[in-house]
């Protein structure tokens, strides 16, 4: 059996296509349309009809591409960019309606249970009492826990885009008191979860998205060609120095870093405050870094708890219905 996930994201839209019959997500296929939605939100935070007609064609060309390989049903998600967008039922609306595909928007303390499942398969029962740190464009989840789900999950509004735009859009690179400003809300903001991890006193910590993979290999990783089964650590001391690097540098210049992307090089010094400061607080010297995040989260969920919950988990995720919802049309076949 083949299942699909559609994650609609802040910079692109990306699509994993795996192999389950032996109960674990193995990828056969993946692809990637790079939209940066975040990048065309309005000054009243919508998408509006030029981002939201990129996103119809990228979210029908994915599930073209997904039926091609033997997964013609998606699971398909957006996340904060749309999720936070006061047009968003007329987004999905118009997915829905040339598409077939319903994109569910998911509370963030769901998507940081979904990861917290991820990531405790990849690291196993070994891992112990397991803290969990995620860091996106727009939120940032945190959750700890030591069974199969965590026994607490957060989503706070400090994604490594999110903060960029508010803080450190004025110059670049940006000014000492902009940077300032930046901790200062970081800490605020984590100030109760951090006191939380740090009394629950974690056996394993763990960093999960492309913003801690590119920092870890930023701080001397190893590249991501070697392959998802090497260890790879994020250090509390070499993160510092590195927040040092990026702040001296223009985004051109982080672009030419280590493991800093260039559609991420703007936002990687916002992502690495985020990350520092998370350890800080929670008294954590080093993460270790894990491939699986949301994507296999959702994968293994739908494997160990059968199909009906993701139909559970749409119908009570975050209301988008609008007032007029046009009649859906599948996708186009497959070439």
């Amino acid at each position: 059996m083949r299942l699909s996930v559609i994650d609609a994201g802040s910079n692109t839209v990306r699509l994993v296509v795996a192999d389950t019959k032996d109960g674990v997500p193995l990828p056969v296929h993946t692809a990637k349309w790079k939209l940066r939605l975040s990048e065309q939100v309005g000054a009243d935070g919508g998408l509006g009809e030029a981002a939201t007609e990129q996103l119809v064609q990228a979210v029908a060309k994915a599930a073209r591409t997904a039926g091609h390989w033997g997964a013609p049903q998606p699971l398909a998600f957006a996340t904060a960019v749309v999720r936070n967008a006061p047009d968003r039922a007329e987004v999905l609306a118009a997915v829905h309606a040339r598409t077939g595909v319903r994109l569910c928007l998911l509370p963030g303390e769901v998507e940081a249970e979904l990861t917290f499942l991820a990531v405790r398969r990849w690291m196993g029962w070994r891992a112990g009492p397991l803290a969990l740190f995620d860091i996106g464009g727009g939120t940032l989840e945190v959750a700890f826990g030591r069974g199969r789900t965590p026994e607490f999950a957060i989503s706070l509004p400090l994604g490594a885009r999110r903060l960029t735009d508010e803080y450190l859009a004025h110059a670049d690179p940006p000014a000492a008191p902009a940077i300032l400003a930046l901790r200062r809300e970081v800490r605020h903001q984590l100030r109760d979860a951090g006191a939380r991890i740090r009394w629950e006193h974690p056996h394993t910590a763990v960093g999960t998205s492309r913003t801690f993979q590119q920092l870890a290999r930023l701080c001397g990783a190893a590249p991501g060609r070697r392959g998802p089964f090497v260890g790879r650590d994020l250090r509390r001391g070499e993160l510092r120095a590195a927040i040092d690097r990026l702040a001296e540098l223009p985004a051109t210049g982080r672009s030419a870093l280590p493991g800093i992307s260039a559609p991420r090089a703007r936002q990687s010094l916002a992502g690495a405050i985020v990350g520092h400061t998370a350890m800080k607080l929670s008294g954590l010297k080093s993460l270790a870094v894990c491939p699986w995040a949301l994507r296999e989260g959702i994968l293994l969920r739908h494997l160990e708890d059968g199909p009906h919950w993701w139909q559970d988990m749409t119908r009570h995720a975050i209301d988008t219905t609008p007032t007029s919802v046009p009649p859906p049309r599948s996708p186009e076949p497959a070439p």
